[in-house]
């Protein structure tokens, strides 16, 4: 299989594939169309069946991957810049992120199973599409799609997650400070001192429940304020640097640079 974009999908039958090939790799969503697998996310067990969505965050440390004879899944993988470029929402998808966290196979039943398959054949239909100028913006609306289905599916276990937990509560309430502010504070000390805690702490609060450090979460949100801006046309470079809070067009290129791979000017030239 050729992977060109940077969203694939597969099916592991007819395309020869081992799920395993791809943990760790991308985002890995998994729609199992029969028999079973096993796996481990280094401290749970989970066995998933026909009808079963399996949900692999690129940090997830997945091990000891098994997947009997008669075993055929339909594969979306996402890599992490794509999913970055295109996520429709922050709010939801941090609180996504902790739930399939915790949750990496969840049931489908009948009617979220149709809107998965809807979802997928979509994502098949597009992906078979000729080469145009905008496939991979159209690939990425596809894929905004899917996240807010992904979300009316796991809409009930996000109301009921359990946030009794201590550390759970306290990166919860980091993800709600980020959101508001990550557009001006992009640093990790700014959030643990609202919450009375060190820096040091707060890594260790995200990595426990995410494997990522704060910083990373911060990033996210910036990403997301900064691409939202960009392709607001309307306002020029430099006020778009302003509002970031930059000191100057200098680090406000470097910062753009880093995270998306072009100067301010090439992504909107892009």
């Amino acid at each position: 299989m050729e992977e060109t974009y940077e969203c694939n999908l597969i099916n592991t039958r007819r395309d020869g594939r081992h799920v395993k090939d791809f943990a760790g790799k991308y985002h890995v969503h998994v729609l199992v169309r029969q028999g079973r697998m096993t796996f481990s996310d280094g401290k749970n067990s989970f066995t998933s069946r026909q009808g079963d969505l399996v949900i692999w965050q690129m940090s997830n440390t997945i091990q000891r991957i098994k997947c009997s004879d008669d075993f055929e899944a339909d594969v979306l993988l996402l890599s992490g810049k794509f999913l970055q470029q295109y996520n429709p929402e922050m709010v939801w998808a941090s609180k996504g992120f902790v739930f399939i966290r915790i949750n990496p196979s969840f049931h489908l039943d009948e009617e979220a199973l149709r809107l998965m398959d809807d979802d997928f054949a979509l994502f098949r239909n597009r992906l078979s599409m000729p080469e145009s100028v905008f496939k991979c913006e159209v690939l990425g609306r596809v894929m905004q799609i899917f996240i807010y289905d992904l979300w009316t599916v796991f809409q009930q276990g996000l109301s009921q997650m359990d946030t009794s937990d201590n550390t759970a509560r306290i990166f919860l309430r980091f993800l709600a400070l980020t959101q508001q502010n990550a557009r001006t504070e992009r640093e990790v000390a700014y959030y643990a001192d609202i919450l009375c805690i060190t820096p040091k702490y707060l890594s260790q609060v995200s990595r426990t429940i995410t494997g990522l450090p704060a910083s990373q979460w911060i990033q996210f949100y910036a990403s997301f304020e900064l691409v939202s801006l960009l392709n607001d046309t309307s306002k020029t470079l430099t006020e778009v640097s302003d509002l970031m809070h930059f000191e100057n067009m200098s680090h406000f290129s470097r910062y753009v640079k880093k995270i998306l791979g072009k100067s301010p000017s090439e992504y909107r030239q892009k």
